[in-house]
Formats: structure tokens, sequence, C-alpha cells
């Protein structure tokens, strides 16, 4: 038997300071919002039942899971190892812990994906978006360029497809078009970057074409409603992908059935630090340069 100390579920939360023990890995959300960056720790308990699968299945998007398989001597079945990853779609899959570290929780979940533009399309049919193969093959590809692609024409001779003949395939199956596509893979490697290393927000967003750091903060906050320095502090990409897919299916990007299982709630993110109050003449600056920034961007 396992300790009262690690109960069957528990949420990870920003700032990531301890497990939380919950009974219901539904019980994430709070009205219309949940808090970004948080996961779902699931130690896996024989049987592993119909029910439960469907109830871990069931937790919010953008909630990462991160699966405590049971010890050694009481292996779960592998066709339920199978089961579980394709109906629940973990993060990552542990071995055996009685008392897991927060730590080591934490780094999983900043830790990079393998392979992200395959990973972006596994989220997407594990939240209910019945697209073609072709269609599957092209957004995994539209992922894998966005951190050397920068415009629309760029994707398309990548793709061997005409600008329109692109557009259209998207339009005609509800999704949104390239270009959105194309800047929320350049948004995901971006977070990617912000939580695995110490480099400053100017110099990702150089490496990855945008004029500076607030021409990125400001696409950022465009798409997914969050700025870099919260992208640091809530960890993980699903709820950054969850967020787009939600304001997308809001402003009529995502359309159709599509749409359906993106309206319900919108991401409050994590409880800032208190933070410095900065003299009247700091802001005025600050202020300026946004400015010109966003200037920068219209032409």
């Amino acid at each position: 038997m396992q300790p009262a100390s690690s109960p069957e579920f528990s949420r990870l939360s920003p700032p990531y300071h301890q497990l939380s023990p919950t009974d219901d890995p539904r019980a994430f959300t709070n009205g219309r919002a949940y808090t970004a960056g948080e996961a779902l720790a699931w130690h896996v308990r024989e049987p592993v039942t119909e029910a439960r699968l469907e109830l871990v299945r069931g937790r919010p998007g953008g909630v990462a899971l991160l699966v405590l398989l049971p010890p050694s001597d009481r292996l779960v079945d592998p066709e339920t190892v199978l089961r579980l990853v394709e109906r629940c779609r973990p993060h990552s899959i542990l071995p055996h812990h009685v008392e897991p570290r927060v730590a080591d929780l934490t780094a999983i979940l900043r830790r990079p994906p393998d392979d992200l533009a395959r990973e972006v399309v596994d989220y997407l049919v594990w939240r209910g978006l019945r697209v073609d193969g072709d269609t599957r093959h092209l957004i995994r590809r539209i992922v894998d360029l966005a951190g050397d692609l920068r415009t629309v024409s760029g994707l398309s001779r990548s793709l061997y497809l005409s600008r329109r003949a692109l557009g259209r395939r998207f339009m005609s199956r509800e999704l949104p078009v390239p270009s959105h596509w194309l800047h929320m893979g350049r948004i995901l490697k971006a977070a990617i970057r912000l939580q695995n290393c110490d480099a400053s927000l100017f110099d990702v967003a150089g490496d990855l074409g945008y004029a500076d750091g607030f021409s990125l903060s400001n696409q950022m906050h465009r798409l997914v409603g969050v700025r870099p320095a919260e992208v640091r502090e809530c960890l993980g990409w699903e709820w950054i992908l969850e967020a787009w897919l939600r304001k997308e299916a809001v402003h009529g990007g995502l359309t159709g059935a599509h749409s359906a299982g993106f309206h319900a709630r919108v991401v409050r993110s994590a409880p800032a630090a208190p933070t410095r109050q900065e003299p009247p003449a700091a802001r005025i600056g600050r202020a300026g340069e946004r400015r010109r920034a966003r200037a920068g961007e219209r032409v």
C-alpha cells in the first residue's frame, strides 16, 4: 500500500512549492478560469478501470499529466499503459516514487519535448480536433519550420504549395489560417527557451527573428494573452497552446465542431510576485519604447 502522504491525485501549480492532494482531476477549474502552468500528478493504482481513465482524460485542457507508475512488484499490465497513453495523453510517465520531489517534477514539466511538432499534433487530437492526415502533416511541418521562417510566402514555398492553396486547405477545415500557426510555433519555441535557459528576452527574440524583445512580448500577448515573464514562471507548453486555441475559437479562427470545447474557460495567470515600483521617468521612457516597437510592427 502507498502511504497516505502519496494520494492518488495531486496538483502541481505555480510557484511549484508543493503537491496539493485533489480528489477529482476535473477540479482544476474555478468558474471560467484555470491557472496557467498547472499539472496533475497521478499515482497509478490497480485496477486501472475505464472509469478512472475517463476521469483523468476529462481533466481541463492545458493541464499537463505526470503519471507515476506503481512499484515494480505491482507493475501495471502493458496493455493498460498503452490505453493510458492513448486515452489520457500524459506529459511524462515516471517510475514509482513514494514521495516524489517537487523539484524533480518541476524539472520534468519544463523539459523541452523531443519532438515539439509531433507533440503539438498529438495534443490537438487529444483535444478533439479531428483533422485529416495531410493537414496533420502540414501542421507538423509548420511547427518544425517556425523557428526559421518569418513569412507565409516563405512557408508556402517550403511546403510546395501556393499561398492561396495553403490558406484554402486550413479555412476549408475550419482551422486557424497558416500565418497564425506559424506565429504560434514561434511563440511555443520562444516559451520553451525562456523556461530552459537564462538568455534574455531580447536574445531569444533575436534568435527567432523578432526585431526585439518588445515585438516578441507584444506578439505573445496578442496570441496567448500573457507576457514572457509569466511564461517563465508558469512551466510547460500545453497551457500556452490551449490558451491560443481558446483565443482562436473566441475570435473566429477556430470554427465549427472544432471550437466546441474551447469556449468554456479562459486562462488565469498565476499570482505575480510583487515588483518594485519604477519612478515616473522610467515608466514614461518604457512607454515610449513600447510605442516605437508597435509602430515598427505596423510598418
